[in-house]
């Protein structure tokens, strides 16, 4: 069954089952509606200054520090303080708003879950609408789960992890529902359907509203945020700073932009987080038309690239002046049942964490429970009798430029590169399609960042008509033929069943036109959304 009636300045198209009413209520839907109506226009001002940037870019235009905002940067500034229960978030631990997910992740050995809307999530409507009743079950403290084979029961223990939301990000429609016959942005509902229903227990324990945001490109999108917050906060009539925002700099647009993010949020930001993997996607979108800065094989972008180092002392510098928190980036590995397997990876997990400790990160983010206890060990070594490492400014270091920040990867393109990124690609793209959005695959965590580092790098092979190692260029043939051989390789790892379950037509399908076409689609989500229910 479908309602379709008007909520005020909203059209909901979804299906209302069982429970969702209590979170699509009448005061929540005005509230929604009250966001949508005064902050549209501007959203799709957004929206085009991304489209002329892209087109900057194309046109042979690097991403530079703007002159106009010179002032920002070098004069003195602070954000307002960080609220006491944000002060140690040494270890987070991100995962889907899936039920069973998010009592497993507020139990973990961690000081924080980020319950994320976004690259983790697919957004089907009743993901969405269930990740919001499963938030504010978990914020009341009554969220439980009980497995329907096993009859496993799950349930919070005492002191969970302190609970951050991460909305979707702004270029993500929500097609179910719409304001004067358009789809509205889905972080819009993400957000206020969180706040609202999240407000009062969040108020009662003390603390406050705290979210992640992804996928900023500029100040003028920070600016967007801010007097967002600062509307919600009068409409609700509590204090400013009840607010507080987390901003991911994962886009190449926002690198040069950090000092003005924190600026245009200085009222509600408590830090920016090296979102490393949508970052490494960005470099390879906004420069998809600069053929010498072309990445080699994904296993080889890894932090010690130059161009990624950069960017992370970059941050911890410009945060730490400025009093707020540089997060650093996800480990994606997860554990291994193969005992020598699992050591090499708990190693690597290791030498990743240690290098963001060693240059001044605060905490760190990983992809399972099991790396926890390896990630808290390395930053109780390196923060010591301290919280944080807010003290540690990198003001003695080489300034960061233009040319540090854009410096191509080192490294070989190879036919094992190519299919691997097809493989994966692949897998992913059918479950996500399937409603699952965090998918672990060949030993690693993948989700829909990952996902686009392997389908962009092979459409930017093909574009710029890259070698690999051994003198081939990367065509669509050569493309077309390793998918056909790949393919045919998954459906043997993944079984008959679940690929004639699973929709890996479909996958194979948009995989292929993502990759082959002439024009770079900005976001593998925005076709898949699409296909989805």
């Amino acid at each position: 069954m479908t309602a379709q009636q008007p909520l005020h300045s909203l059209t909901m198209t979804g299906p209302m089952k069982t429970g969702y009413e209590t979170i699509l209520d009448r005061d929540a839907m005005a509230f929604l509606g009250a966001l949508v109506q005064e902050f549209m226009p501007r959203y799709n001002e957004l929206m085009e200054l991304r489209h002329q940037r892209q087109r900057m870019a194309d046109e042979g235009v690097l991403p530079h520090f703007d002159k106009e905002t010179q002032d920002i940067r070098e004069s003195y500034w602070k954000v307002a303080p960080i609220p006491e229960d944000l002060l140690d978030r040494r270890v987070e631990i991100t995962g889907p708003v899936e039920r069973k997910m998010v009592i497993n992740a507020l139990n973990a050995d961690v000081n924080v879950f980020m319950a994320d809307f976004e690259d983790a999530q697919s957004p089907t409507w009743d993901g969405m609408i269930e990740g919001q009743i499963n938030l504010r079950d978990a914020n009341r403290g009554t969220i439980s789960y009980t497995h329907p084979e096993t009859g496993k029961e799950y349930r919070l223990q005492d002191k969970p992890a302190m609970l951050i939301t991460r909305v979707r990000g702004i270029h993500l429609p929500e097609k179910h529902m719409r304001h004067k016959g358009h789809a509205i942005p889905g972080c819009l509902m993400d957000f206020a359907l969180y706040f609202h229903h999240n407000l009062k227990a969040r108020q009662e324990r003390g603390t406050g509203m705290y979210y992640y945001l992804p996928k900023l490109e500029s100040h003028l999108e920070a600016a967007w945020w801010s007097d967002i917050f600062h509307f919600t906060e009068h409409y609700y009539r509590v204090p400013t700073g009840t607010i507080r925002a987390t901003v991911l700099i994962e886009t190449l647009p926002a690198a040069f932009q950090m000092d003005e993010i924190l600026f245009a949020m200085r009222d509600h930001i408590v830090g920016l987080n090296c979102g490393r993997w949508d970052y490494i996607f960005s470099y390879i979108k906004t420069l998809r038309r600069h053929g010498d800065r072309v990445l080699p094989d994904r296993e080889s972008v890894t932090m010690s690239q130059p161009f990624l180092d950069a960017y992370s002392r970059l941050l911890i510098r410009t945060c730490h002046q400025r009093g707020a928190f540089a997060m650093g980036g996800m480990s994606a590995f997860i554990p291994n049942k193969d005992e020598a397997v699992n050591q090499q990876v708990m190693e690597k997990v290791r030498q990743d964490k240690q290098r963001e400790a060693r240059n001044g990160h605060d905490g760190t983010w990983v992809a399972h429970p099991g790396l926890a206890g390896l990630v808290r060990e390395v930053f109780d070594e390196a923060l010591g009798e301290h919280h944080n490492q807010l003290h540690v400014k990198r003001d003695k270091d080489e300034p960061i430029t233009c040319r540090h920040l854009l410096q191509p990867s080192e490294g070989e393109r190879t036919e094992r590169g190519l299919r691997s990124n097809i493989r994966v690609a692949l897998r992913y793209i059918a479950s996500w399609l399937n409603g699952n959005g965090c998918v672990p695959i060949y030993g690693l965590m993948e989700d829909a960042a990952t996902a686009e580092i392997c389908r962009t790098s092979i459409w930017q092979w093909i574009q710029n008509e890259s070698q690999l190692n051994d003198g081939r260029t990367v065509t669509v043939s050569l493309f077309r033929q390793c998918l056909r051989e790949e393919s045919a390789i998954v459906r043997q790892e993944v079984g008959e069943m679940a690929w004639q379950s699973q929709p890996y037509d479909k996958a194979l399908t948009l995989l292929d036109q993502l990759t082959t076409d002439d024009h770079l689609v900005e976001f593998l989500t925005l076709p898949g959304y699409v296909l989805l229910d």
